[in-house]
């Protein structure tokens, strides 16, 4: 574990290019053995630590990339190779399916690392891994006798079908959301499947999900078009080169311009019938095992942009320590002014590190430490106030390091533009704190899926 250590450090000052800040209780300097991984998460395994050996073994041909393709607002197609050269596209798939057995902690902490060299590339890697969730619960909910026997070995066999490919390294692009809106839901399926001989046809738009043009295959939420309400919520594999299938029009996105968000048309696509789920209420079945975030691993999202500002920070203290004062030779960093930055910046980061730390506990523990209420009310308020704090050190970063670094392609530039994504992806904060205002107050939650009426 040692080596792996020692060569994971060496790949990570190469992608950094020069020394990292580690945080614990607070910001601290990281000797040169430690992970990426272990700036978050100071109790890994071992196995925890073999598997973010090879996500740190990676990143520093995802840090090569990373300035072109925000640029270019490309997702670089090479990165599917590499990543699935290295089985990390099977991070969170169990070893019985023929992945690395990784678990929620394992996609936390690789997130996390890979946002500290190139969010795009963490954001993209993110859905791809939370199609696992697709796979992964429904074989819980059947452990727990929550289906049928009869509806038992559809849903086995798409399950694995899904973890399978995974393993196997294809890339799975995760689409569920939708630019449609309902007062009641926060993701509204409009795109509907009808049934159709030896399948489905599915036509709607998909307007978020990562890897558009670039995943081997879509997983798409639809609802069925003879079933009101969401137990007709269903999930599809698509070929990403099946006939129906179009891109929508890109966008010239503010950050997390390389993930190639821009979404997918579908146009009466057909699905043979082993490549869907769709028994009736099954999706919702499926959610019941779930943690705090709904389908899972959703609090992953936050360690992206918790990565990108641990970046910027290590940037910033390596800039006010270099440059130094004309006139006296001092470092930047030791005027009044720019010790309150740091001390504004070590704040920041400590709280977006305690909120990510605190709700990963409550999801990876078990036995499990609280029940899904206090999950599911943790949640809404974590995400908010991680990906704000964030974005504090970035704009304290813009603050203590001035003009000479306020450039769009800096490492200021950039994760600033990456980290204010974080500020309206999934929620804001606002809306997280206002559910969280119903629970306490016993109001009725709003839903996290529904569907259009037909």
């Amino acid at each position: 574990m040692r080596k792996l250590r020692r060569q994971a450090a060496g790949g990570r000052r190469q992608a950094a290019g020069g020394r990292r800040w580690a945080v614990g209780t607070i910001p601290r300097l990281a000797c040169e053995s430690v992970l990426t991984a272990e700036l978050l998460l100071e109790d890994m395994t071992a196995p925890e630590l073999a598997r973010a050996a090879l996500v740190d073994s990676v990143l520093p041909e995802l840090a090569a990339r990373a300035a072109e393709a925000d640029r270019d607002a490309v997702f670089p197609p090479g990165h599917v190779e590499l990543l699935g050269r290295s089985g990390l596209l099977g991070l969170i798939v169990p070893e019985a399916y023929g992945g690395l057995g990784g678990g929620l902690r394992d996609l936390t902490a690789a997130a996390f690392a890979m946002g500290t060299v190139c969010p795009s590339t963490a954001l993209s890697f993110f859905f791809h891994c939370s199609s696992a969730s697709r796979g992964l619960l429904p074989i819980e909910a059947l452990d727990q006798g929550l289906f049928a026997e009869t509806d038992a070995p559809v849903v086995q066999a798409f399950a694995e079908k899904v973890l399978r490919s995974m393993a196997a390294g294809s890339w799975l692009a995760n689409f569920a959301s939708e630019s449609g809106k309902t007062e009641g839901a926060n993701i509204t399926i409009g795109t509907e499947a009808i049934a159709v001989d030896g399948g489905w046809s599915l036509s709607g738009v998909k307007s978020f999900g990562c890897a558009t043009g670039v995943a081997d295959r879509y997983l798409v939420t639809a609802k069925r078009a003879d079933i009101n309400g969401i137990d007709g919520l269903c999930l599809f594999l698509v070929d990403r080169d099946a006939p129906g299938v179009s891109e929508r029009q890109r966008w010239n996105g503010l950050g997390m311009r390389a993930t190639a968000n821009h979404g997918i048309v579908l146009d009466n696509v057909f699905v043979a019938a082993d490549d869907a789920l769709a028994l009736p209420g099954s999706f919702i079945t499926m959610t019941k095992v779930s943690r705090g975030t709904f389908v899972g691993n959703q609090l992953a999202v936050g360690a992206i942009y918790l990565g990108a500002a641990q970046s910027v920070y290590n940037y910033t203290l390596n800039h006010l320590q270099t440059m130094k004062f004309g006139d006296t030779g001092a470092p930047i960093g030791s005027a009044p002014m720019h010790q309150q930055f740091i001390g504004e910046m070590t704040r920041d980061l400590t709280e977006g590190f305690l909120w990510l730390r605190r709700q990963l506990w409550l999801e990876a523990t078990e036995p499990r430490p609280s029940s899904k209420a206090e999950e599911v009310k943790s949640w809404r308020m974590a995400k908010g106030a991680i990906c704000e704090a964030a974005y504090r050190v970035g704009t304290t970063a813009l603050k203590a390091c001035g003009t000479s670094s306020a450039s769009m392609d800096g490492v200021i530039g950039r994760g600033l533009r990456d980290l204010s994504m974080g500020l309206v992806q999934a929620f804001p904060a606002e809306k997280g704190l206002l559910e969280v205002a119903g629970i306490v107050f016993g109001a009725q939650r709003s839903s996290e899926f529904g569907s259009k009426k037909p």
